[in-house]
Protein backbone atom coordinates (compact mmCIF):
# COMPACT_ATOMS: atom_id res chain seq x y z
CA UNK A 1 0.00 0.00 0.00
CA UNK A 2 0.99 3.39 -1.13
CA UNK A 3 0.72 5.43 2.16
CA UNK A 4 2.49 8.44 0.63
CA UNK A 5 -0.01 8.39 -2.22
CA UNK A 6 -3.32 8.12 -0.62
CA UNK A 7 -2.05 10.83 2.14
CA UNK A 8 -1.94 13.18 -1.16
CA UNK A 9 -4.89 12.25 -2.68
CA UNK A 10 -6.39 12.82 0.94
CA UNK A 11 -4.93 16.70 0.98
CA UNK A 12 -5.72 16.63 -2.68
CA UNK A 13 -9.37 16.22 -1.92
CA UNK A 14 -9.61 18.19 1.16
CA UNK A 15 -7.62 21.87 -0.11
CA UNK A 16 -5.47 21.47 -3.54
CA UNK A 17 -4.48 25.25 -3.43
CA UNK A 18 -1.97 23.95 -0.69
CA UNK A 19 1.04 22.01 -1.61
CA UNK A 20 2.72 19.76 -0.16
CA UNK A 21 6.64 19.73 0.33
CA UNK A 22 7.11 16.65 2.23
CA UNK A 23 5.34 13.54 4.22
CA UNK A 24 7.23 11.82 7.28
CA UNK A 25 5.78 8.74 8.58
CA UNK A 26 5.84 8.99 12.65
CA UNK A 27 4.05 6.22 13.30
CA UNK A 28 4.59 4.28 16.42
CA UNK A 29 7.28 1.22 15.51
CA UNK A 30 4.81 -1.54 17.39
CA UNK A 31 1.97 -0.24 16.73
CA UNK A 32 -0.08 -0.86 13.15
CA UNK A 33 -1.39 2.35 13.24
CA UNK A 34 0.05 4.79 10.80
CA UNK A 35 0.62 8.66 11.41
CA UNK A 36 2.50 11.06 9.24
CA UNK A 37 3.67 15.05 9.66
CA UNK A 38 2.58 17.10 6.38
CA UNK A 39 5.21 19.68 5.97
CA UNK A 40 3.96 21.98 3.23
CA UNK A 41 6.06 24.50 1.15
CA UNK A 42 5.05 27.56 3.59
CA UNK A 43 5.94 25.31 6.60
CA UNK A 44 2.43 24.77 7.90
CA UNK A 45 1.78 21.51 9.76
CA UNK A 46 -0.82 18.74 10.15
CA UNK A 47 -0.54 15.35 11.36
CA UNK A 48 -2.35 12.48 9.33
CA UNK A 49 -3.93 9.46 10.65
CA UNK A 50 -4.32 6.34 8.09
CA UNK A 51 -6.27 3.19 9.18
CA UNK A 52 -8.25 0.20 7.16
CA UNK A 53 -8.59 -1.66 10.12
CA UNK A 54 -12.66 -2.22 11.13
CA UNK A 55 -15.57 -0.36 9.62
CA UNK A 56 -15.10 3.23 7.71
CA UNK A 57 -18.45 4.06 9.44
CA UNK A 58 -17.05 3.02 13.00
CA UNK A 59 -13.42 5.13 11.53
CA UNK A 60 -15.77 8.37 10.62
CA UNK A 61 -18.24 8.14 13.51
CA UNK A 62 -15.45 7.80 16.69
CA UNK A 63 -13.51 10.83 14.83
CA UNK A 64 -16.75 12.94 15.05
CA UNK A 65 -17.38 12.00 18.54
CA UNK A 66 -13.57 12.93 19.17
CA UNK A 67 -14.05 16.72 17.66
CA UNK A 68 -17.23 17.32 19.26
CA UNK A 69 -15.80 16.38 22.59
CA UNK A 70 -12.80 18.64 21.76
CA UNK A 71 -15.08 21.48 21.19
CA UNK A 72 -17.68 21.00 24.15
CA UNK A 73 -14.93 20.34 26.86
CA UNK A 74 -14.65 23.65 28.94
CA UNK A 75 -11.48 24.99 30.98
CA UNK A 76 -9.26 24.13 31.80
CA UNK A 77 -9.49 21.32 29.51
CA UNK A 78 -10.59 22.77 26.62
CA UNK A 79 -7.68 22.70 24.27
CA UNK A 80 -6.45 18.79 25.77
CA UNK A 81 -7.24 17.41 23.17
CA UNK A 82 -6.39 17.56 19.12
CA UNK A 83 -8.76 18.97 16.97
CA UNK A 84 -9.89 17.08 13.15
CA UNK A 85 -9.54 19.77 10.03
CA UNK A 86 -13.34 20.57 9.28
CA UNK A 87 -14.55 20.58 5.78
CA UNK A 88 -17.64 22.16 4.95
CA UNK A 89 -18.71 22.52 8.70
CA UNK A 90 -17.60 18.24 8.87
CA UNK A 91 -14.84 16.49 9.92
CA UNK A 92 -13.06 15.98 6.68
CA UNK A 93 -12.16 11.58 6.21
CA UNK A 94 -11.01 10.34 2.87
CA UNK A 95 -11.89 7.17 2.01
CA UNK A 96 -9.36 5.20 -0.75
CA UNK A 97 -10.89 2.52 -2.48
CA UNK A 98 -9.22 0.34 -5.21
CA UNK A 99 -8.93 -3.37 -5.70
CA UNK A 100 -8.70 -5.00 -2.20
CA UNK A 101 -7.34 -1.73 -0.45
CA UNK A 102 -9.91 0.20 1.24
CA UNK A 103 -7.81 2.79 3.51
CA UNK A 104 -9.40 5.79 5.28
CA UNK A 105 -7.32 9.12 6.43
CA UNK A 106 -8.17 12.41 8.81
CA UNK A 107 -6.24 15.17 9.68
CA UNK A 108 -5.48 16.45 12.70
CA UNK A 109 -3.80 20.02 14.14
CA UNK A 110 -0.29 19.40 15.49
CA UNK A 111 -0.41 18.51 19.93
CA UNK A 112 1.51 20.94 21.64
CA UNK A 113 3.64 19.15 24.30
CA UNK A 114 4.80 20.67 27.21
CA UNK A 115 6.31 18.31 29.72
CA UNK A 116 6.65 14.89 29.77
CA UNK A 117 6.23 12.80 33.39
CA UNK A 118 9.05 10.68 34.32
CA UNK A 119 8.63 6.80 33.31
CA UNK A 120 8.10 5.64 37.05
CA UNK A 121 5.98 8.53 39.05
CA UNK A 122 6.86 9.38 42.65
CA UNK A 123 3.79 9.96 44.82
CA UNK A 124 2.59 13.25 44.75
CA UNK A 125 2.97 12.45 40.77
CA UNK A 126 0.30 9.74 41.47
CA UNK A 127 -2.07 11.53 43.90
CA UNK A 128 -1.84 14.79 41.33
CA UNK A 129 -2.65 12.25 38.04
CA UNK A 130 -5.50 10.70 39.91
CA UNK A 131 -6.55 14.32 40.68
CA UNK A 132 -6.62 15.42 37.31
CA UNK A 133 -7.85 11.92 35.58
CA UNK A 134 -10.95 12.40 37.89
CA UNK A 135 -11.30 16.10 37.03
CA UNK A 136 -11.28 15.29 32.91
CA UNK A 137 -13.57 12.16 33.57
CA UNK A 138 -16.10 14.88 35.40
CA UNK A 139 -15.79 17.19 32.25
CA UNK A 140 -16.21 14.40 30.20
CA UNK A 141 -19.38 13.59 32.07
CA UNK A 142 -20.75 17.04 31.68
CA UNK A 143 -20.85 17.05 27.65
CA UNK A 144 -21.42 13.20 27.28
CA UNK A 145 -25.17 13.91 26.65
CA UNK A 146 -24.39 16.24 23.36
CA UNK A 147 -22.17 14.30 22.08
CA UNK A 148 -23.07 12.20 18.75
CA UNK A 149 -24.29 8.76 19.70
CA UNK A 150 -22.18 5.91 19.21
CA UNK A 151 -22.70 2.15 17.78
CA UNK A 152 -20.42 0.57 19.67
CA UNK A 153 -20.62 -1.06 22.85
CA UNK A 154 -19.02 -3.85 25.14
CA UNK A 155 -21.76 -5.92 24.54
CA UNK A 156 -21.67 -5.56 20.38
CA UNK A 157 -18.21 -6.44 20.53
CA UNK A 158 -18.29 -9.29 22.58
CA UNK A 159 -21.10 -11.13 20.27
CA UNK A 160 -18.93 -10.02 17.41
CA UNK A 161 -16.38 -12.20 18.95
CA UNK A 162 -18.63 -14.94 20.05
CA UNK A 163 -19.97 -14.60 16.07
CA UNK A 164 -16.14 -15.16 14.66
CA UNK A 165 -15.70 -18.42 16.99
CA UNK A 166 -18.94 -19.87 15.56
CA UNK A 167 -18.32 -19.24 12.67
CA UNK A 168 -14.68 -20.58 12.33
CA UNK A 169 -13.94 -22.83 15.82
CA UNK A 170 -10.27 -22.60 15.02
CA UNK A 171 -9.68 -19.00 13.97
CA UNK A 172 -7.63 -17.98 16.85
CA UNK A 173 -5.24 -21.35 16.43
CA UNK A 174 -7.21 -24.33 17.90
CA UNK A 175 -10.39 -25.31 19.49
CA UNK A 176 -9.31 -25.26 22.52
CA UNK A 177 -8.26 -21.77 22.58
CA UNK A 178 -12.35 -20.88 21.28
CA UNK A 179 -13.45 -22.85 24.06
CA UNK A 180 -11.16 -20.73 26.22
CA UNK A 181 -12.53 -17.64 24.69
CA UNK A 182 -16.07 -18.49 24.77
CA UNK A 183 -15.67 -19.73 27.91
CA UNK A 184 -14.53 -15.95 29.01
CA UNK A 185 -16.90 -13.84 26.41
CA UNK A 186 -19.81 -16.04 28.89
CA UNK A 187 -18.24 -14.60 32.29
CA UNK A 188 -17.89 -10.86 31.11
CA UNK A 189 -21.61 -10.97 29.85
CA UNK A 190 -23.02 -12.57 32.79
CA UNK A 191 -20.82 -10.30 35.68
CA UNK A 192 -22.08 -7.29 33.47
CA UNK A 193 -25.36 -8.23 34.51
CA UNK A 194 -24.11 -9.06 38.02
CA UNK A 195 -22.59 -5.57 38.53
CA UNK A 196 -25.35 -3.69 36.56
CA UNK A 197 -22.80 -2.12 34.38
CA UNK A 198 -25.68 -1.51 31.77
CA UNK A 199 -26.55 1.61 34.30
CA UNK A 200 -23.33 3.21 34.52
CA UNK A 201 -22.37 6.18 33.21
CA UNK A 202 -21.19 6.28 29.43
CA UNK A 203 -18.47 8.82 28.82
CA UNK A 204 -15.66 9.51 26.43
CA UNK A 205 -12.73 7.11 26.92
CA UNK A 206 -9.83 6.87 25.94
CA UNK A 207 -7.93 3.53 27.21
CA UNK A 208 -4.54 3.40 26.47
CA UNK A 209 -3.53 6.00 28.79
CA UNK A 210 0.30 5.66 28.69
CA UNK A 211 3.18 7.92 29.77
CA UNK A 212 4.04 8.51 26.29
CA UNK A 213 0.59 9.99 24.48
CA UNK A 214 0.25 12.63 27.40
CA UNK A 215 1.94 16.02 28.69
CA UNK A 216 1.60 18.13 31.40
CA UNK A 217 2.38 21.50 32.50
CA UNK A 218 4.61 22.50 34.96
CA UNK A 219 1.83 22.46 37.73
CA UNK A 220 1.37 18.65 36.71
CA UNK A 221 -2.10 19.83 34.96
CA UNK A 222 -3.38 17.98 32.07
CA UNK A 223 -1.43 19.81 29.18
CA UNK A 224 -2.39 17.68 26.05
CA UNK A 225 -3.41 14.03 24.86
CA UNK A 226 -2.82 12.45 21.85
CA UNK A 227 -3.54 9.03 20.25
CA UNK A 228 -6.96 7.82 19.78
CA UNK A 229 -6.73 4.65 18.39
CA UNK A 230 -8.63 3.02 21.46
CA UNK A 231 -11.35 5.93 21.73
CA UNK A 232 -14.69 4.43 22.44
CA UNK A 233 -17.84 5.80 24.73
CA UNK A 234 -18.29 3.63 27.76
CA UNK A 235 -17.68 3.15 31.37
CA UNK A 236 -14.89 5.16 32.52
CA UNK A 237 -14.11 1.46 34.35
CA UNK A 238 -12.28 1.16 30.62
CA UNK A 239 -9.75 3.36 31.14
CA UNK A 240 -8.52 2.06 34.99
CA UNK A 241 -6.52 -0.85 33.77
CA UNK A 242 -4.19 1.70 32.08
CA UNK A 243 -3.86 4.68 34.84
CA UNK A 244 -2.81 1.20 37.17
CA UNK A 245 0.12 0.82 34.49
CA UNK A 246 0.70 4.02 34.70
CA UNK A 247 1.66 4.32 38.14
CA UNK A 248 3.14 1.14 38.64
CA UNK A 249 6.20 0.41 40.03
CA UNK A 250 7.60 -0.79 37.59
CA UNK A 251 6.67 2.13 35.62
CA UNK A 252 6.07 3.08 32.03
CA UNK A 253 7.38 0.11 29.79
CA UNK A 254 8.84 0.17 26.16
CA UNK A 255 7.78 -3.96 25.91
CA UNK A 256 4.31 -4.07 25.80
CA UNK A 257 3.11 -6.92 28.81
CA UNK A 258 -0.35 -6.84 29.90
CA UNK A 259 -0.63 -8.16 33.52
CA UNK A 260 -3.33 -7.83 36.03
CA UNK A 261 -0.80 -7.23 39.04
CA UNK A 262 -0.64 -3.40 38.31
CA UNK A 263 -3.90 -3.19 39.45
CA UNK A 264 -3.72 -4.63 42.94
CA UNK A 265 -0.39 -2.62 44.15
CA UNK A 266 -0.50 -0.14 46.68
CA UNK A 267 0.81 2.76 44.12
CA UNK A 268 -2.82 2.16 42.30
CA UNK A 269 -5.01 2.65 45.42
CA UNK A 270 -2.93 5.77 46.22
CA UNK A 271 -3.79 6.68 42.57
CA UNK A 272 -7.73 5.21 43.12
CA UNK A 273 -8.41 6.93 46.89
CA UNK A 274 -7.06 10.44 45.69
CA UNK A 275 -9.49 9.68 42.50
CA UNK A 276 -12.47 8.55 44.52
CA UNK A 277 -12.07 12.00 46.85
CA UNK A 278 -13.21 14.02 43.77
CA UNK A 279 -15.27 12.00 41.44
CA UNK A 280 -16.75 9.00 43.43
CA UNK A 281 -16.46 5.32 42.43
CA UNK A 282 -18.89 3.11 42.82
CA UNK A 283 -19.14 -0.99 44.80
CA UNK A 284 -20.39 -2.11 41.27
CA UNK A 285 -17.92 -0.31 39.17
CA UNK A 286 -14.51 -1.58 41.02
CA UNK A 287 -15.67 -5.37 41.08
CA UNK A 288 -16.54 -4.65 37.08
CA UNK A 289 -12.97 -3.03 36.50
CA UNK A 290 -11.39 -7.45 36.33
CA UNK A 291 -14.60 -7.10 33.58
CA UNK A 292 -12.84 -3.88 32.12
CA UNK A 293 -9.56 -6.22 32.05
CA UNK A 294 -11.19 -8.90 30.71
CA UNK A 295 -12.77 -7.13 27.74
CA UNK A 296 -9.31 -5.47 27.28
CA UNK A 297 -7.62 -8.52 26.50
CA UNK A 298 -10.52 -10.64 25.09
CA UNK A 299 -11.58 -7.61 22.67
CA UNK A 300 -8.19 -5.74 21.97
CA UNK A 301 -5.34 -8.43 22.20
CA UNK A 302 -7.21 -11.16 21.09
CA UNK A 303 -9.79 -10.62 18.80
CA UNK A 304 -8.16 -7.57 17.15
CA UNK A 305 -4.20 -7.78 18.32
CA UNK A 306 -3.03 -8.14 15.05
CA UNK A 307 -4.47 -4.85 13.90
CA UNK A 308 -3.34 -2.69 16.45
CA UNK A 309 0.76 -4.23 16.85
CA UNK A 310 2.76 -5.21 14.75
CA UNK A 311 3.19 -8.81 14.12
CA UNK A 312 5.91 -9.72 16.49
CA UNK A 313 4.35 -7.99 19.65
CA UNK A 314 0.65 -9.67 18.52
CA UNK A 315 2.23 -12.70 18.32
CA UNK A 316 3.52 -12.60 21.86
CA UNK A 317 0.84 -10.87 23.23
CA UNK A 318 -1.80 -13.26 22.14
CA UNK A 319 0.34 -16.08 23.36
CA UNK A 320 0.79 -14.19 27.03
CA UNK A 321 -3.03 -13.86 26.97
CA UNK A 322 -3.52 -17.47 27.14
CA UNK A 323 -0.78 -18.67 29.12
CA UNK A 324 -1.04 -15.50 31.58
CA UNK A 325 -3.18 -13.10 31.09
CA UNK A 326 -7.12 -15.00 31.26
CA UNK A 327 -5.90 -17.31 33.60
CA UNK A 328 -5.15 -15.28 36.39
CA UNK A 329 -8.13 -12.63 36.13
CA UNK A 330 -10.08 -14.66 38.87
CA UNK A 331 -7.15 -15.29 40.78
CA UNK A 332 -5.17 -12.22 40.50
CA UNK A 333 -7.75 -9.42 41.03
CA UNK A 334 -9.41 -8.82 44.50
CA UNK A 335 -12.07 -5.86 43.98
CA UNK A 336 -13.03 -5.98 47.87
CA UNK A 337 -9.52 -5.53 48.77
CA UNK A 338 -10.08 -2.04 46.95
CA UNK A 339 -13.49 -1.36 48.19
CA UNK A 340 -12.48 -1.42 51.10
CA UNK A 341 -9.47 0.74 50.79
CA UNK A 342 -11.65 3.54 49.71
CA UNK A 343 -14.19 2.55 52.56
CA UNK A 344 -17.15 2.23 50.87
CA UNK A 345 -19.27 0.02 53.00
CA UNK A 346 -21.42 -2.67 51.17
CA UNK A 347 -22.59 -5.97 51.75
CA UNK A 348 -20.31 -8.62 49.52
CA UNK A 349 -22.08 -10.72 46.57
CA UNK A 350 -23.53 -14.05 47.46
Amino acid sequence: MNYTAIIKKAWQGYDDSKHIRSIEDISALVSTNHVFRITFIDDDIVIAKLSYFGKYEHFKEDHRIIHSLCNNLLYPFENLLSKSLLKNNRVYTYRYKWGKTDAWVVFYNPTRVMQRLPRRLDEHQIRKLAQQIAKFHKACSRVSNVLPKSSKTLRTDMNTLTEQLHANPMKFGSLDKGEVIEYHCEQFLKYRTKYNAGTFETIPVFIDWNIGNFSVNNKLELFSRWDYDWFRMSSRMMDFYFFSRVVSDAGDRTVFSYLVNPMMEDRFMIFLKEYHQINPLTADELRFLREAYRFFILNYVIKDGQYFFSHQYAEKLQAEAFEIYLPSIETGFDAEKLIDTLGIEVPEYK
